[in-house]
């Protein structure tokens, strides 16, 4: 596909997630249903091997069987998508980003090396490594509150000067002042914030959300997308309600119960129904118990039920 751009990277895209049968493998079948599914969600984008695409707990050549289903399916239906090339180990992400060139991805979601913070000179050589190998695929740089080196504004607008190819961020917001604060930043890239601040921070000058909330529901996560631009009183109105909802039903199996946010996302994609997609994540994550699935499901039901129509 043609390369996204700053101006052209946008909207809500929904995460692949990894459907894993009980012997811990991936149910390829089930994993091309649901990108079909997620295609006619009519999402503004697609993208592989995020957090909850489970790319740290992936062997080889997985990850290059992940990347070829979602650049076929994606393709054949024009559908806008990025290959996240990323890894804790720094040299096995470059090899991941040199073996999905072929797939012509819109951009390489990376992160920075993970087992040891990088400092910013560590930081600037691995970008422009990873730059320089997938010229002219831009990179969106994924920067996670557990990351090892975490940045705020001034990290950002520091390194968006010397790598021009980074087109946008994904990164966890802050209140009014964090937006202030990255206003610089959303001058140079596509700033992409949690799916469930997305009203928030679209009237705030972000550019969209790699969206949690499209867990839940593809179609209706980009139906409140669109409301952002339609009708922002409205569109604001039902993100207090999906906050609510996330805090009392999902929230709490991490801040309390100890388990990952992939987890967390998985548990969405089940409460949602909309495809086959349950809670197992591989070992040795922890996945939330399928029997909690229809009393959260009840309760999305009351709170936002625009999302279970």
């Amino acid at each position: 596909m043609e390369s996204l751009t700053a101006r052209t990277t946008f909207g809500t895209w929904g995460t692949l997630l990894l459907p894993i049968d009980d012997k811990d493998r991936i149910e390829w079948n089930a994993l091309g249903e649901e990108i079909d599914l997620l295609i006619a969600a009519g999402l503004s984008g697609i993208y592989s091997n995020g957090t909850a695409g489970e790319f740290h707990n992936q062997r080889e050549e997985e990850f290059d069987r992940v990347c070829s289903i979602l650049a076929d399916q994606c393709n054949r239906a024009s559908m806008p998508f990025q290959i996240g090339a990323s890894a804790p180990n720094p040299t096995i992400s470059l090899e991941r980003l040199r073996r999905a060139r072929k797939f012509v991805p819109g951009a390489f979601q990376v992160i920075l090396p993970d087992w040891f913070p990088v400092n910013d000179r560590e930081m600037v050589s691995f970008l422009a490594r990873m730059a320089e190998e997938a010229a002219p695929i831009p990179l969106v740089l994924y920067n996670p509150p557990h990351a090892k080196r975490r940045l705020d504004a001034a990290g950002f607008d520091a390194i968006l000067d010397g790598i021009p190819a980074l087109i946008g961020i994904k990164v966890a917001d802050g209140d009014e002042r964090w937006y202030q604060s990255m206003r610089p930043v959303m001058d140079k890239c596509s700033v992409f914030v949690p799916g469930h601040h997305l009203a928030t921070g679209v009237a705030a000058g972000a550019r969209g959300s790699y969206s949690n909330v499209a867990c839940l529901n593809p179609a209706a996560a980009q139906r409140w997308y669109r409301k952002m631009l339609d009708d922002p009183g409205a569109a604001a109105e039902l993100e207090s309600r999906i906050c609510t909802f996330m805090a009392e039903s999902i929230a709490p199996f991490i801040s309390e119960k100890g388990y990952s946010n992939g987890a967390a996302d998985k548990l969405l994609a089940a409460v949602g129904g909309w495809g086959p997609v349950g809670t197992r994540l591989r070992w040795p994550y922890e996945s939330i118990p399928a029997e909690v699935v229809p009393g959260i499901r009840t309760r999305g039901h009351q709170i936002i039920p625009e999302f279970f129509e």
